[in-house]
């Protein structure tokens, strides 16, 4: 099978069960960002050591995502069912491991700054990137169903990424950088 189809080459792509939509669709816009959102957790997994305790959890993740954007690409007008496996507990997965991130590094209590090392930093990309998606999927509901499961597991995903970024910072000993506008505005005053 050619990687090229040319089925493409006037701005439409096909969803699952045959029907065809311009590639600007909410739909597609939709579960193309989750797929960024996938491959950059690739990129997060490979600038963690192999042997690293978050490599299981995030690789489950990404075969929840190749299935959740399975059924994004799935209109509620398929003619055949979309059998691949639903995010049906990745919310709670996301608690439970939220949980144990904030036991090793306490609540968070302010507003952060994104940063601090490399794999923070990137926790944070994929955070926002996350939200994103999120909002695409709130506005892709509007139009058609999805299963309630994906937003629960999404909206808790960001939270998720933002825990590993604080916990990421922790066990690297450093210190947070907390937001403060007054500080901010202190500074800019005495410039």
């Amino acid at each position: 099978m050619k990687i090229y189809t040319r089925t493409g080459d006037k701005g439409k792509t096909g969803l699952f069960g045959g029907s065809r939509v311009g590639k600007d669709d909410v739909r597609v816009e939709c579960y193309g960002t989750f797929d960024e959102v996938n491959s950059f957790i690739g990129l997060l997994r490979s600038k963690l050591s192999v042997d690293h305790p978050w490599q299981e959890g995030l690789h489950e993740i990404q075969m929840m995502f190749m299935n959740m954007m399975s059924h994004l690409a799935t209109p509620s007008t398929a003619v055949k069912p979309n059998m691949s496996p639903l995010p049906l507990d990745g919310a709670g997965m996301c608690e439970r491991w939220i949980d144990e991130l904030e036991d090793a590094a306490g609540p968070s209590e302010h507003f952060l700054l994104p940063g601090g090392t490399e794999i923070s930093a990137l926790c944070h990309v994929v955070r926002t990137q996350v939200r994103r998606g999120e909002r695409q999927l709130v506005r892709l509901m509007k139009e058609d169903e999805a299963h309630p499961s994906i937003l629960s597991f999404v909206n808790r995903l960001s939270d998720l990424f933002f825990a590993m970024a604080r916990a990421e910072m922790a066990g690297s000993g450093l210190s947070e950088e907390r937001w403060n506008s007054f500080v901010y505005k202190k500074k800019k005053q005495r410039s």
